[in-house]
């Protein structure tokens, strides 16, 4: 059967999807039929593949910045499939052809999305949250975020490319400017964004301690090329970094996690250390001994995303296998709340995926 008649199908049966219609648990979340979406002159329509989760679809899912949510809700922004219809006025695609989705859109012309800051654009909103994402069969999308997939590279493995690694690679090489053998602290590098960083950090020819949750993950992580892997749950991680640095602590942290590490980051600094932060999973409130900052000459540094240039960049390195995706595991769509449920419970290592 041809992409085209498949469509058409589609649309005559109704679109399957996942969506939720008010915030909650992932009880909330339905397998059941939503419209089929219409595509703009600039878009792009995508017949789904697979669909990698973040922590965005749980938060989402929960309310997290409700205002921003349109109601009912597919998530999903790590989206991978095939080009099945191109509005006119874009070009650079053909249908049938494989792609993955940049999750970000912005305008494209301000001065931040002309200097490669697009996710300071005043229009920036990620695919899957401020808009209707890939947990479904088809998806609308810009055309211009639409990015081939490099070969070799299932589906499933280029759905687990795009956020974590964009934000791995902002993080360490725009804003803290990592530079060879240094070293780097990455939490929970058995997430999607950590498992990112770990090979970004060697990539860029930094050694790397990595901290993971439980033992099980140990090997997984020096796998991934981490030097030290420490457990945070059982370990003091700032006395351990001391030991085994010889005292010189990290260069750069990398930090996700927010309230539950910042202090204990603090203390694992080197001085003129750089922190960099993306998230805050256990919590956004902390407090800072200001001392820390300046006798130490501490840079703290807040990252958001990143830039489809950045993600360009990014994909070339997987044509030659420098960098891998990590797949945990992969779910069947309609089992898309089993799936919340692993990744709120920190069962995964790397990412996980619905296979749509």
């Amino acid at each position: 059967m041809d992409l085209k008649l498949s469509f058409l199908i589609a649309c005559q049966i109704g679109l399957k999807a996942v969506r939720f219609h008010e915030f909650g648990g992932p009880e909330k979340l339905r397998f059941e039929e939503a419209p089929d979406p219409k595509i703009k002159a600039s878009e792009i329509l995508v017949r789904v593949k697979a669909c990698a989760l973040n922590h965005l679809d749980i938060w989402a899912r929960s309310g997290t910045r409700k205002e921003r949510i349109p109601l009912p809700h597919i998530s999903g922004c790590d989206i991978s499939g095939e080009v099945v219809d191109i509005g006119n006025l874009v070009s650079g695609h053909s249908k049938g052809g494989k792609v993955l989705i940049a999750p970000g859109i912005s305008c494209g012309i301000c001065d931040y999305c002309s200097n490669g800051w697009d996710s300071l654009c005043d229009s920036y909103k990620i695919i899957g949250y401020e808009t209707q994402g890939g947990y479904a069969e088809y998806v609308a999308v810009p055309g211009m975020n639409a990015l081939p997939i490099p070969d070799k590279l299932s589906f499933e493995q280029a759905a687990a490319i795009p956020l974590v690694f964009l934000t791995a690679w902002h993080m360490l090489v725009t804003r803290a400017r990592l530079v060879p053998g240094e070293m780097v602290l990455v939490w929970a590098a058995g997430s999607g964004v950590g498992s990112a960083a770990v090979q970004v950090a060697k990539l860029l020819g930094a050694k790397v301690i990595a901290t993971v949750g439980s033992d099980g993950k140990r090997d997984k992580a020096e796998k991934l090329g981490a030097d030290f892997v420490l457990n945070h749950h059982t370990q003091d991680i700032p006395n351990e970094i001391k030991q085994v640095t010889n005292g010189k602590k990290a260069n750069v942290v990398f930090d996700h996690i927010g309230q539950a590490t910042w202090e204990k980051s603090m203390k694992s600094m080197a001085p003129a250390g750089r922190l960099v932060n993306c998230g805050v999973t256990s919590g956004g409130k902390a407090e800072i001994d200001i001392r820390y900052i300046f006798v130490k000459q501490f840079s703290l540094m807040g990252s958001f995303m990143g830039g489809r240039g950045e993600l360009l960049k990014v994909l070339s390195f997987f044509e030659d296998a420098k960098l891998k995706p990590v797949v945990d595991s992969i779910f069947p769509l309609m089992e898309a709340a089993k799936a919340q449920e692993k990744m709120e419970k920190s069962e995964h290592f790397g990412k996980i995926v619905l296979k749509v």
